[in-house]
């Protein structure tokens, strides 16, 4: 199975790489890249896994190129995007729950929607609709071997404002947000490829504010946590994959 895992922000991509000391990278238009396993022949991966690791960049541009790019160029099986996202503090992870989102939350994205959209010509929810994106996730395990938040997750080229929450609330349902999740989904099922995306929740945002905004080192901080985290846990959603593929009973 042939792997392209993409890490979209900058900040994302400073705590990552310091995870492969030993990798060699290359330099592509959008980022760096290295067409080795992360993993190795130490971790008993079988010599069917191609991997490669993509710095894709940050927004909606950078996302949508980088990915089209890799899948033109690198073609996989599945296209993984691991990263950040903000929260809505106080927003219940399901109708009725008592539990609301927290720092630390994986989110596995459903369904996209690109929401910064602004149409004053014609429908705007037509709009905003183009750019919405179901992701079939039929290929997963019955069982996902981590905890994850299923839902939506809503896309601008901009850290959440505040005013904006009660209507991404309402309009939408939303939980998080992200910058290039809409992009990268969109891209990935416009060329029927299968695209798993966790995001961590790396801060929550209120109407009184987020504590990251003006704190660039806490997000890196926050960030740093986040992506260990899911770089930690990417092998067992691979080997769970690999398992569904080959038809293990239980998965």
């Amino acid at each position: 199975m042939k792997i392209a895992v993409i890490v979209s922000a900058d900040a994302e991509w400073r705590v990552v790489k310091p995870l492969f000391p030993n990798v060699k990278f290359e330099q592509s238009p959008f980022g760096e890249f290295s067409t080795l396993t992360p993993f190795g022949v130490a971790q008993g991966r079988p010599d069917t896994l191609h991997m490669t690791l993509f710095h894709g960049g940050w927004g909606k541009i950078s996302a949508a190129a980088s990915a089209q790019y890799v899948i033109d160029r690198f073609q996989p099986d599945l296209l993984v995007n691991l990263g950040t996202c903000g929260g809505f503090e106080g927003r219940t992870l399901a109708p009725g729950a008592s539990a609301g989102v927290e720092r630390g939350t994986i989110i596995l994205a459903e369904k996209t929607i690109v929401y910064d959209i602004i149409e004053q010509m014609t429908d705007p929810d037509e709009a905003i609709e183009h750019y919405s994106t179901e992701l079939d996730l039929s290929w997963l395990p019955r069982i996902l071997p981590f905890p994850v938040l299923r839902g939506l997750l809503v896309s601008g080229d901009r850290d959440i404002v505040l005013d904006d929450i009660p209507m991404l609330v309402k309009k939408f349902g939303a939980v998080a947000a992200d910058w290039e999740s809409g992009a990268i989904a969109w891209v990935a099922k416009k060329n029927r490829t299968r695209a798993l995306i966790l995001r961590g929740v790396s801060d929550l945002v209120s109407s009184e504010g987020d504590e990251t905004y003006g704190n660039y080192e806490l997000f890196i901080q926050r960030a740093s946590e986040i992506m260990k985290k899911l770089f930690g846990q990417l092998p067992k959603w691979i080997e769970a994959i690999e398992k569904v593929e080959q038809g293990y009973r239980g998965y």
